[in-house]
């Protein structure tokens, strides 16, 4: 049985609860997990297409609950599909539809994932799940207005909803689910859903209420009029308003100083419309306003022992690894060392960064920096495994992946070609993710300072890694700006207010993946970008072909679209982040909201910062590859020819 943690609900995707009932909108989705993914075309999708079919397709289930796996071992997907108990029976197949053709676009390749809308839940996962409690993945979500009364409505909701769990729990094997609702001190009314999956036995069904309702700290507190918690096994709801079908509740006992409902009152549903650019501003400011009360910490209780010890390699057992960092095993050479491919005695292949010997950093303070930095665990970050050191040698560990930085495929005219947009689309979602992360959820704030194409990795399955941590700062997390008197980054990706002023935030790093996201449309470097005959830097073009509505002049020749609006919203989106005024530029938080949600309107942005031109490196060769890293405000270049193999490792930077 897994059991939910408040670290579980760090990863939730919010929106208001207020929006329509009648609206076909995907309400949740969670995805991020640590079962690991399937190729595209692998048995396990196959296995998993062919499930969920079965299961928006079983006519001869009018009871809500559906449950079923396909395939053999290690292929096998389990699934199953919940919808509330008042939701009639074909309304319930065509919301388990909709989940289904939904889940290609938002969760494409993930081997477990909880979805669904106000009327159904779908929850799949490669191992088995019926009969089991089954508490995580889940998802939060909540009405954020305040309860007149709070103590009296806190007490209120907490009696009705152990009713409500009671009852649900008592159902039969058919169906587990309870509604109610009573009288508040303030003379409202406040309305409760309590469900189970009906696989589950009475007391499964209790714990798992009991589990989901008591380990979550912001429920029952009268702060908040409205929520609900969804995990696969259970789920609970409540508002101020009635948000269920009464005329198909089966009768239930009235809860202790309720009244029993007048089934023949008109049922009232009450349509808000669609949230403006002003509500979703202030959505995602409470969003983070909430977060900053949370725990940051994601690693589990194991990670957060680390030691120095239980990461230190034996510098002789990666010596022979990398056969005595021989040149045929070297990847690539940067600013603070090379970088060799190694391979252990266990078979596991390695990335060994060997650090420059003039460092200047201290044994105990290089320690410290790999401990915060092995604490970083996330699905689009480069793993770092460990470190060693031995006298003036200092080497850092990492994962090795394969598939070499980005810049290698979309800055080739012929590798560009192996990825379609449905590939592209995804790498800019994993990016957002890994800069979520680190802006948001990890332990402590972190600014990149260097995000670009080469310092972004590729796994077998082409998913991003965000990588080279040599430049980057850590914040507390109350801190929102820092200064700098040396600047460090990279030509065509600094923010202006960082190259000029030496000013960087989470923004700094905005501006970048902004940029990222143009040269994934286009093809093309930023700094060296050719349009025709013409030489010019890409913001400048992107930003007039904005202006004049030929925006589709920005999209990669070689890439054979049919989604050209979602090209186009992507370039929006990457506009917005270039934008010359920091504060007009969005955060992480709210940019992952933009590229997952269709529903929301995105703002027009301004022009962007214009302070790279041409010029800079008109006169490189089209065919060599450069990195040019700025070393003071003179904004002197300082070229780094890099060998035709390089991939780019996290680096340690001194502070």
């Amino acid at each position: 049985m897994t059991i939910v943690t408040s670290t579980f609900f760090s990863a939730i995707f919010v929106h208001l609860l207020t929006l329509s009932i009648a609206q076909k909108e995907l309400r949740y989705v969670n995805c991020e997990n640590g079962r690991g993914n399937f190729s595209t075309g692998s048995p396990y999708q196959d296995n998993l297409n062919s499930v969920l079919s079965s299961l928006s397709s079983d006519t001869g289930n009018d009871h809500g609950f559906y449950n079923a796996s396909f395939g053999e071992n290690p292929d096998q997907v389990f699934a199953r599909a919940l919808c509330r108990g008042d939701v009639e029976p074909d309304i319930c197949r065509s919301c388990i539809s909709d989940a289904r053709n939904a889940r290609a676009s938002v969760c494409p390749n993930q081997k477990e994932a909880l979805l669904g809308y106000d009327e159904c839940m779908v929850f799949y996962t490669n191992h088995s799940i019926f009969g089991v409690l089954q508490t995580s993945p889940g998802m939060v979500l909540w009405n954020r207005a305040n309860a007149s009364d709070p103590e009296g409505f806190s007490a209120t909701l907490r009696t009705l909803l152990e009713t409500s769990r009671k009852q649900a729990a008592a159902g039969d094997t058919l169906q587990k689910f309870a509604v109610n609702d009573t009288m508040t001190t303030d003379f409202s009314r406040v309305y409760v859903l309590t469900e189970c999956t009906p696989d589950l036995s009475e007391q499964q069904c209790l714990d798992c209420l009991d589990l989901v309702i008591r380990n979550q700290p912001d429920c029952c507190t009268g702060t908040m009029i409205g929520g609900r918690l969804i995990v696969p096994s259970c789920n609970f709801r409540f508002e101020n308003y009635r948000f269920y079908n009464i005329t198909h509740v089966s009768s239930s006992p009235p809860p202790p100083g309720g009244k029993k409902n007048n089934t023949s009152r008109t049922v009232i549903i009450i349509v808000i419309p669609i949230a403006s650019v002003v509500i979703l501003i202030i959505c995602v400011y409470i969003f983070l306003k909430m977060r900053k009360t949370r725990e940051q910490d994601v690693e589990s209780d194991d990670e957060n022992i680390i030691t120095a010890e239980s990461l230190q390699y034996d510098f002789d057992t990666i010596k022979a690894a990398t056969n005595n960092f021989a040149d045929e095993n070297r990847l690539g050479q940067g600013g603070f060392g090379a970088v060799y491919k190694g391979r252990l005695s266990t078979g596991q292949d390695i990335a060994v960064k060997r650090l420059s010997k003039d460092s200047g950093q201290g044994d105990l303070e290089f320690k410290n920096e790999v401990l915060l930095l092995a604490k970083l665990q996330h699905r689009n970050l480069v793993r770092l495994l460990g470190f060693s050191l031995e006298r003036t040698e200092r080497l850092l560990i990492y994962e090795f992946v394969p598939n070499s930085s980005l810049d290698r495929f979309i800055f080739d005219p012929k590798r560009r070609e192996q990825l379609d947009w449905e590939q592209r689309y995804k790498i800019i979602g994993g990016i957002a993710r890994g800069l979520l992360y680190l802006h948001e959820d990890s332990r402590l704030r972190i600014i990149h300072r260097d995000l670009k194409a080469s310092n972004i990795l590729l796994d077998t399955d082409m998913n991003p890694k965000i990588a080279d941590f040599g430049m980057a700062r850590l914040f507390a997390v109350d801190q929102t700006q820092g200064n700098t008197s040396r600047i460090v980054g990279t030509y065509g990706y600094m923010a202006p207010e960082y190259a000029m002023h030496g000013q960087f935030s989470v923004k700094s790093d905005i501006f970048s993946f902004g940029v990222l996201i143009l040269e994934i449309v286009n093809g093309q470097r930023n700094i060296c970008f050719h349009d025709r005959d013409n030489v010019e830097d890409l913001l400048s073009y992107a930003w007039k072909n904005w202006r004049e509505g030929t925006t589709l002049n920005l999209i990669d020749p070689s890439l054979k679209v049919s989604s050209k609006a979602e090209i186009t919203r992507c370039i929006h989106i990457a506009l917005l982040c270039v934008q010359e005024n920091v504060v007009d530029r969005p955060t992480m938080a709210s940019v992952a909201i933009m590229l997952n949600s269709y529903s929301v309107t995105l703002p027009v942005p301004s022009h962007p910062a214009f302070f790279m031109h041409s010029t800079i490196e008109s006169n490189l060769s089209s065919s060599s590859v450069y990195t040019s890293r700025v070393t003071d405000h003179s904004l002197n270049d300082e070229i780094l020819p890099l060998s035709k193999n390089e991939t780019s490792i996290t680096e340690l930077y001194p502070r």
